[in-house]
């Protein structure tokens, strides 16, 4: 049971996991960020999301920009603390005393299909049937619900979606794309995180037709 979603808005930054310091972005959607957006607005332990391919429908354009970000993050450890203790003090973060300037290039104007399929997980229960779950991504989707605002690689991007169903016609795109074929190297697939260990597997994203094929991610064509 295939989905397929319409993805679009002003900025992304699909973050390159290499670069440490400044905020680089891949040239197209990555797996894992289609697969953030789809639990976005639906998801429950008794399913899990992959990604079969993605469609590129606009011009792949990069913007230099500088954002103010915050250089702390809560301790894991202070609100364990804190939990026992039953108060907050101490957790706060003054973002004036923290904030740091830096550079990013992201992405501007970008618009994607997102294909995509379920399966059942084992923490499925007896009322967990993939048609039931399929019907409420499909009206939460047409509906525009979501658990969360769905994002373009980062939380101040915000995504804009709309639903396709099985026969419609993919969405005209303006400007249409320029390069229909292209190879943008290894790319982030998604992150292990059965492992325990949180390991980073990447496959060779081609580009052909404007399509992307997204290998399953215990396939030999990803690797570690």
């Amino acid at each position: 049971m295939s989905i397929r979603l319409h993805i679009w808005g002003d900025y992304a930054c699909f973050t390159r996991p290499e670069m440490k310091v400044e905020r680089v972005s891949y040239d197209v959607m990555t797996p894992s960020a289609a697969r953030g957006i789809l639990e976005a607005i639906h998801w429950k332990p008794a399913i899990r999301w992959h990604i079969d391919r993605l469609h590129v429908l606009k011009p792949i354009r990069f913007q230099s920009i500088r954002r103010n970000e915050v250089g702390a993050k809560a301790s894991a450890s202070n609100a364990k603390s804190a939990m026992k203790k039953g108060s907050t003090e101490g957790l706060g973060i003054v973002v004036d005393e923290n904030r740091q300037q830096r550079a990013a290039m992201v992405l501007t104007n970008v618009a994607y299909v997102i294909e995509a399929h379920f399966t059942m997980t084992e923490k499925a229960g007896p009322e967990d049937t993939p048609a039931k779950h399929l019907s409420m991504f499909n009206r939460r989707a047409a509906k525009g619900q979501c658990f969360h605002r769905p994002c373009l690689g980062t939380r101040e991007f915000a995504a804009e979606f709309a639903l396709l169903g099985e026969n419609d016609p993919l969405p005209e795109a303006k400007p249409r794309l320029e390069v229909r074929d292209d190879d943008f190297g290894w790319m982030l697939h998604d992150i292990d995180f059965a492992s325990g260990r949180n390991e980073s597997h990447f496959f060779r994203a081609v580009m052909k037709d404007g399509v992307i094929e997204v290998p399953p991610f215990k396939s030999g064509e990803v690797v570690k």
